[in-house]
């Protein structure tokens, strides 16, 4: 266990693979997280964004980008929050303990987050106090339709989401119960911000925001985000990118003898029967991949920074 306490299973493990396999962080490609390899431009924030306290007004220029991006419903709350995964955590202490349904395999911290709070989780379709949608879901990609949201508590993450804005569940926020996340730094690409939010019923965001207290995100990520979000013409031409390039990923992994079993434009999900060798042999490459401890043969790929696809094309060619 780290430090932190934290020992779940997750990709972006760069310290252990260089433990293993040696090499700097410098060395190394993580292929190992869905996190857009090439990011949002980060150019020249204000000095009041460094030095003072975020303020009112950047952080309702935030809001109003969100939600003219994400369209959403006038009714429904929008809070800005330091990252998805901080929402995750404190959103099972919103109602009772009970049983929420969380279908899987998908992303462990929201069972994590329910267990800690006192919740049963279950993977079985039925009456549950709660339930959980990952919206693509991480690591299939599969989609959900609104009708799959009944309990009185309803978390929809939305994190991989903004491949295709057209499939958002947001309009379904209206309902009480509801709640939307959005994760700043897949799609943009930068998840060191920590940026996220949460979207939904005002009886639920209004005692998520008690929780986090005043200034919960940071003056940076305030400013940077809202000129993200309002950057529709960097969104459109990234999404395009994204569509070539997990189509060129799929070509060189398949070859290996590798089937394409799921995944969105940020990351792909194969079946390989080698899977354990062909993570090591990238790994010796200082190339890191996500084998996951449900399976002896999924493998999952981000995707390679324009730079880095030589080495990837060198090391997939390689493998025996």
């Amino acid at each position: 266990m780290s430090a932190t306490g934290h020992s779940r299973d997750h990709g972006g493990r760069i310290d252990d693979a260089i433990r293993a396999f040696g090499g700097t962080r410098e060395d190394w490609i993580d292929l190992s997280t869905g996190i857009n390899p090439v990011p949002y431009p980060v150019t020249d924030l204000s000095a009041r964004a460094w030095t003072a306290l975020p303020d009112r007004d950047a952080e309702e220029a935030l809001i109003k980008a969100a939600r003219r991006l994400w369209q959403v419903p006038p009714e429904v709350a929008v809070l800005a929050v330091p990252g998805a995964s901080a929402a995750i955590a404190l959103i099972p202490r919103l109602r009772p303990a009970a049983t929420v349904r969380i279908p899987g395999p998908t992303y462990n911290e929201h069972a994590a987050a329910f267990r800690a709070a006192g919740w049963q989780v279950t993977e079985e379709d039925g009456a549950a106090g709660a339930v959980v949608l990952v919206h693509p879901n991480n690591p299939d990609g599969r989609w959900h339709t609104a009708d799959d949201a009944g309990a009185a508590l309803c978390i929809i993450d939305e994190s991989f989401c903004d491949i295709a804005p057209d499939r958002s569940l947001i309009a379904s926020a209206i309902r009480p119960g509801k709640l939307v996340l959005k994760s700043f730094g897949k799609f943009w690409g930068l998840a060191g911000l920590r940026l996220g939010f949460v979207i939904g019923d005002p009886d639920l965001v209004g005692p998520l925001a008690a929780m986090l207290g005043p200034w919960p995100v940071s003056g940076p990520a305030l400013e940077l985000g809202a000129r993200a979000l309002g950057d529709t013409a960097w969104a459109a031409d990234t999404r395009a990118r994204l569509a070539e390039d997990a189509a060129r990923l799929d070509r060189l992994v398949t070859a290996t003898g590798a089937t394409l079993t799921g995944g969105t434009p940020l990351f792909r999900l194969y079946d390989h029967p080698r899977a354990a060798g062909l993570h090591r042999h990238l790994s010796t490459h200082h190339i890191l991949t996500r084998p996951f401890p449900w399976s002896a043969t999924a493998l999952r790929f981000g995707l390679p920074a324009p730079k880095d696809w030589p080495r990837l094309e060198t090391a997939l060619g390689a493998f025996r």
